[in-house]
């Protein structure tokens, strides 16, 4: 049994012992465990938030534990002021009905919160305490760079979506909306802002944001709503920066995957924009009511020759349209009939109905085949399995939940 030792405070040898061992006794971490009754207290008050989703019997969450606990104990050393930046976590087995809200597919997850909203970009770096620490630091640092002279916005960078506020004071309700937008958006967009005198010749009818799209020719947009109303701003600087063709690389590959939408994807040369356009264009005409049912994405034909090939075409065949169900690719008969109306719309809801995929085991209906489009139809009723599927979350890396899907 130990027995507790009390020494005199007025012994400076004593008083150093003390000190030596408050020292050397190393953090206690401190990851908050989180469940139902608590959770959307503590997210909501916390200026960012990364969360480790975990199942204790996978092998992979127990590996995570140590380091990201050392982590944790790392940036609570460097910020010991700030209690809004939180690491916690939650045992998904304990508690399903938090991993179902927030569609946790394998273990361990880390996901990133900013004021209580879930970030669609969880955390893929590497599982090392310098990684893990790194990111944080990164997380913390202001989304909205303040420019000191209106010229500059004359020389923003028109590759990059800009969303460009004009405020009397950074202590107003306006800007604290406006920066909570930006916390959440800022890797979709870039965030400029103006105070005081600098901004005055652009808010003679009170504070304002207004967007700046790419491209040197396009019309700056404003935005009309209240600029106090989080849910109204946040939709429309949100339909601004994340556009509805999304490019897709082998960097954000793993990511769209996950959000587990079958993709419509535009194979394209880089330089051959027309092309591009003309989807993008098409997409908004026929297809706005499929959002959320399909993801719209653009790749370049050099980058993924492997798709190509795998669909029979190559970069000379470019531009091609194609769906990958991630059972399944499919190639829309010809490029040229996209502005076809409701053509390229037919195509996707053949794919919702399954039609796609009863002709693949069946062949084509008799009743929609006409003579000379017998061979695309031959082609299309024998479509290669999916290519983009490759790109999902490795399992040398992720418990992955095995889960039944409808076969498209």
């Amino acid at each position: 049994m130990k027995h507790a030792i009390f020494l005199p405070l007025s012994d400076p040898a004593c008083v150093l012992v003390l000190l030596a061992t408050w020292v050397c006794t190393p953090t206690r971490s401190e990851i908050l465990s989180l469940e139902s009754g608590n959770i959307d207290d503590i997210l909501s008050n916390a200026d960012v938030a990364l969360v480790n989703f975990y199942a204790d019997w996978c092998r992979f969450s127990q590996m995570l534990h140590p380091i990201f606990e050392e982590a944790s104990n790392i940036i609570r050393e460097e910020f010991p002021e700030n209690n809004r930046v939180v690491f916690a976590r939650v045992d998904c087995d304990q508690h399903a009905d938090i991993a179902q809200r927030y569609r946790i597919s394998k273990y361990p997850t880390l996901k990133l919160f900013r004021n209580g909203m879930m970030m669609k970009r969880e955390y893929r770096g590497q599982r090392s305490v310098t990684a893990i620490a790194d990111y944080m630091r990164q997380q913390r640092s202001d989304p909205v760079r303040e420019v000191p002279d209106l010229e500059e916005f004359k020389l923003v960078d028109r590759s990059k979506r800009n969303i460009i506020g004009f405020f009397e004071n950074k202590e107003s309700e306006n800007y604290r909306t406006f920066e909570k937008v930006a916390n959440i958006l800022h890797d979709d967009c870039v965030f400029l802002a103006a105070f005081g005198e600098v901004s005055k010749p652009e808010r003679f009818s009170g504070d304002n944001i207004i967007y700046r799209p790419i491209g040197d020719n396009s019309p700056d947009m404003v935005y009309l709503g209240s600029l106090t109303n989080f849910d109204l701003a946040f939709a429309w600087t949100q339909d601004k920066c994340v556009p509805l063709v999304r490019e897709i690389t082998f960097e954000n590959g793993e990511e769209l995957t996950e959000e587990g939408l079958p993709f419509l994807i535009l194979f394209h040369m880089k330089d051959d924009t027309a092309s591009l356009e003309n989807f993008q264009q098409e997409v908004a005409r026929q297809l706005i009511s499929e959002k959320g049912t399909i993801n719209f994405l653009h790749a370049d034909c050099d980058k993924f020759r492997h798709p190509l090939l795998h669909i029979q075409k190559t970069p000379a065949d470019c531009p091609v349209i194609a769906i990958d169900s991630f059972r399944h690719m499919y190639v829309f008969s010809d490029y040229k009939d996209l502005s076809i109306s409701g053509k390229l719309k037919q195509f996707v809801l053949d794919l919702h109905s399954g039609k796609l995929h009863r002709e693949f085991h069946h062949g084509p209906d008799p009743t929609d085949i006409a003579p000379d489009q017998q061979q695309i139809q031959d082609i299309a009723s024998s479509p290669p399995d999916s290519s983009f599927q490759k790109l999902a979350p490795s399992e040398y890396r992720y418990t992955i939940l095995k889960r039944d899907r409808d076969e498209l």
